[in-house]
């Protein structure tokens, strides 16, 4: 086979890597997460298996997980290659340092590659390893080779033509100097904007609720606003990296979202890796500026962290406590503005945050429901919930929203509110406004209409800001 391609150069094979080239994420890192997703209690599986090398590992991870093949991101001008080799009738081989199962089932997807070199457990396919093996298969030369990274350099220098998928200027004009004939094929780019969609800065809106116990005890002092803004920039920081966390754990789940397939991780527009550290930072940030408020707010703080993390690997799957605990986040931040701000404990504010934000967030689950509902498709990987089970879901939304709006009418009674409002009767203004904002919420996420966390959407409605501004006049007249 050698001695013919080489006699016929039109015929040359076309050798194409994986991770980085063909795919616009690393198989590897993406395994390693879906292995802790699925089996987050034997994440220090994989530190064990570092002691049996590279090749070892990839081999043991492959034996436990694999990332979804099917959806994973390719860079369509790499699949434009393969398509014309392949029309000319030339040879295509993927190979790539992955698990040589990883391999295979790709090139199943991709359709009409001539075989796969790739990482067996004996040996890491990487490097000058790669390149002897292309050698020895094709014979110097008598290759060309699709790459993107340095480590591709020992192949391109044994290939008889260089293709580049480019991630930086940087590293183009690298390769350039070197191989000056190389045709760069692809330059993906990573800009400010994916990174700023990945810490989702609009969600930092539901921090706004660490203000809430400053406002509804009648504490405007200084030092009050300045803990509560500490406490806010806390929480988003955590958020920020809880909802990195949270992507790179639901990859598949959101490739075959309608609209999370274009987050900045599942797209492939930024690499897993790179997310981890980000998310690592923004958790280390947080912690350390938490250090200038009491030191209960930190405790609470790592709750929430906690509480996320948990969200993330086992309780998002979990259907009814899923939403339990969704609402129990965003009473969480309502906790640490209070500790934050030194506010005296109200047991009101507790059960009204309780009962209003698991409303909420079970009206979220109701939301995707519809939207599956809607596109025809079926119920939610992952999630444990059905498409029937809407007829359950709203009503409880109903519930629990209505049951916050009676914790305003238990506390009306109480002593406390003798002690905020000299006109506490014109708190009474209060409840029509709670029943139509939270029975609109209901009605338009029924109706497909709500395409967002309720919280967020809160902060972007119109509606809702007349409501929220009438709602403060009532409060003012009151106090």
């Amino acid at each position: 086979m050698n001695a013919v391609l080489s006699g016929t150069p039109d015929l040359v094979p076309l050798a194409v890597d994986v991770d980085g080239t063909l795919v616009r994420t690393d198989l590897l890192h993406e395994a390693a997460l879906e292995h802790v997703a699925r089996n987050p209690h034997r994440t220090a599986h994989l530190f064990g298996w570092l002691g049996g090398g590279k090749a070892g590992f990839k081999s043991r991870l492959a034996d436990h997980a694999a990332p979804e093949l099917d959806s994973v991101p390719l860079h369509e001008e790499v699949v434009d290659l393969i398509r014309a080799a392949q029309a000319e009738g030339r040879p295509v081989w993927l190979a790539s340092a992955s698990d040589h199962r990883y391999v295979a089932a790709l090139a199943e997807r991709i359709g009409g590659i001539a075989g796969v070199i790739a990482t067996t457990p004996g040996q890491n396919m990487s490097g000058r390893t790669k390149a002897a093996a292309l050698d020895a298969a094709f014979g110097a030369g008598g290759y060309d080779y699709a790459g993107n990274d340095t480590v591709d350099f020992p192949v391109w220098r044994r290939a008889r033509r260089q293709y580049v998928v480019a991630a930086s200027s940087r590293f183009e004009r690298a390769v350039l100097r070197e191989f000056p004939a190389a045709e760069v094929i692809a330059r993906p780019r990573t800009g400010l904007a994916a990174w700023r969609r990945a810490i989702r800065p609009h969600q930092w809106a539901k921090n706004l609720l660490v203000f809430l116990p400053m406002i509804a005890g009648h504490d405007f002092t200084l030092r009050a606003l300045v803990f509560a803004l500490i406490a806010f920039v806390c929480f988003s920081a955590a958020a920020s990296s809880a909802y990195i966390v949270n992507d790179l754990l639901d990859l598949a789940a959101d490739r075959a979202h309608p609209t999370k397939r274009a987050r900045p991780f599942a797209s492939g527009e930024l690499p897993v890796m790179h997310g981890a550290l980000l998310s690592a930072a923004l958790l280390f940030f947080a912690v350390d500026l938490s250090l200038l408020l009491p030191w209960r707010f930190a405790l609470v703080l790592g709750g929430y962290v906690a509480a996320t993390l948990a969200y993330s690997l086992v309780l998002k799957r979990k259907p009814l406590i899923d939403v339990i605990a969704l609402g129990g986040l965003y009473t969480v931040r309502v906790i640490g503005g209070l500790v934050a701000t030194g506010e005296k404990y109200s047991q009101w504010l507790m059960m009204f945050s309780l009962f209003l934000f698991l409303s909420l967030a079970v009206v979220k689950r109701c939301t995707e429901l519809v939207m599956r509902r809607e596109a025809g498709k079926g119920d939610v990987p992952g999630r444990g919930y059905t498409v029937a089970d809407l007829a359950v879901l709203f009503p409880a939304a109903v519930a629990s929203g209505y049951g916050a709006i009676l914790v305003v009418a238990l506390y009306m009674q109480s002593p406390e509110v003798l002690v905020l409002y000299r006109h506490y009767n014109r708190l009474w203004l209060l409840y029509p406004l709670l029943l139509y904002w939270i029975s609109r919420i209901v009605l338009i996420a029924s109706r497909n209409q709500l395409h967002d966390d309720p919280v967020v959407f809160a902060l972007t409605d119109r509606t809702s800001w007349v409501v929220g501004a009438l709602a403060a006049g009532v409060i003012a007249i009151a106090i």
